[in-house]
């Protein structure tokens, strides 16, 4: 389909209702007024962004073309603020939809179309060198037709330079879905399969109606990533799910990237057999749901902004490696092959203070 083209400049819209909020950026359900179109405008401050992130973000959305990521029609610059002016997805969040009637988690045959989706939108992503560093239910996307796509890429980072490809080492995301890898940057560095195991939190969150360890504070998530053996469907627990979404999801959460799939070759797993169409969505999970405006303005009103974020977290790096010391050492186990082994009296170089929407990470989001 051809692109509309939507006029450059804050006088062409009117901000009609918040829909999304986090540290540094609104984003705001809106008319553009010569087209008639409903659109969602994501308004950074140049104040309490980084320029050179904020502008990637905006250039990538103008860029992607996959109907699992999101798009952006236009951005500029409006006093000191970016604005990005993007398709509206009616529906919201995958996680506004399930914390306002999934609480539990969704039936398994949802969970497979949302993630045969996001899927499809890391393998173009992975292809043209980017890492997303932030897939979660909070960051994808649902329309009134049941299409699914990826968002937010304010902490995406490409692994090309200079036309060599390279491993990353700057530590960004969410507690709760970062790899190891991630975690032990220093050490190690990372590359695509980090979204991988990303993408593995992502789907245990969607089965359980929140992420592993999403009772802790950040810095106890990040020992408990390295120290523990990772997570997965419980046998006894979860028996309601089907033993190809039990090895997916196993096979995404090895400790050793190496021993994760790619994109491309996890989508040909029989698990996403069971995903449906978009109008399966559609009838499934979002017949009789409030609108996004309305959910937005009820989570407002109970001031909680868990569920209302719209960016990643904001790591201050050079303030989680001053407080390195103040971590116990550990020692993560070497049994098995897919284990990140790390040596004892070795410090992990992270801590708690971390620029977040939220000042704590306490409740399960």
């Amino acid at each position: 389909m051809e692109r509309k083209n939507y006029p450059i400049g804050a006088e062409y819209y009117t901000l009609l209702q918040e829909i999304g909020h986090g540290s540094s950026s609104t984003v705001f359900r809106a008319i553009c007024k010569p087209l008639l179109d409903t659109v969602a405008i994501k308004v950074l401050d140049f104040d309490k962004n980084d320029f050179d992130h904020t502008a990637q973000e905006a250039q990538t959305m103008i860029l992607v073309d996959h109907p699992n990521l999101q798009m952006a029609h236009c951005s500029f610059v409006a006093d000191h603020y970016l604005w990005i002016v993007m398709p509206f997805m009616a529906a919201g969040s995958c996680l506004h939809i399930m914390k306002t009637a999934f609480p539990h988690g969704y039936k398994e045959a949802v969970i497979a179309t949302i993630l045969r989706g996001i899927l499809r939108g890391l393998e173009y992503m992975h292809h043209h060198g980017d890492i997303h560093r932030d897939v979660k239910a909070g960051n994808i996307l649902v329309d009134s037709n049941g299409a699914i796509t990826l968002s937010d890429f304010g902490v995406s980072v490409s692994l090309f330079h200079a036309g060599d490809r390279h491993s990353e080492s700057s530590f960004a995301g969410t507690p709760c879905w970062m790899a190891p890898e991630v975690i032990l940057e220093k050490n190690y560095g990372y590359n695509f399969k980090a979204d991988i195991w990303s993408f593995g939190i992502t789907a245990l969150e969607l089965a359980h109606g929140h992420a592993p360890f999403s009772e802790f504070p950040a810095s106890t998530v990040l020992h408990m990533t390295l120290q523990r053996a990772s997570p997965g469907l419980d046998q006894k627990g979860d028996k309601k799910f089907s033993k190809s979404f039990r090895e997916m999801i196993a096979m995404c959460l090895m400790k050793d990237p190496r021993q994760r799939p790619s994109a491309q070759h996890l989508l040909k797993h029989s698990f996403f057999k069971k995903a449906r169409s978009n109008d399966y969505i559609a009838r499934t999970i979002l017949k009789g749901l409030p609108t996004v405006g309305d959910r937005a303005t009820e989570i407002i009103l109970r001031k909680d902004q868990s569920t209302l974020n719209v960016s990643a977290w904001k790591f201050n790096v050079r303030d989680l490696k001053t407080r390195a010391s103040q971590l116990p050492d550990y020692e993560a186990s070497t049994s098995g092959k897919d284990q990140v082994v790390v040596h004892q009296r070795e410090r992990l170089e992270v801590t708690t203070e971390i620029r977040s929407e939220s000042e704590e990470h306490n409740t399960r989001t």
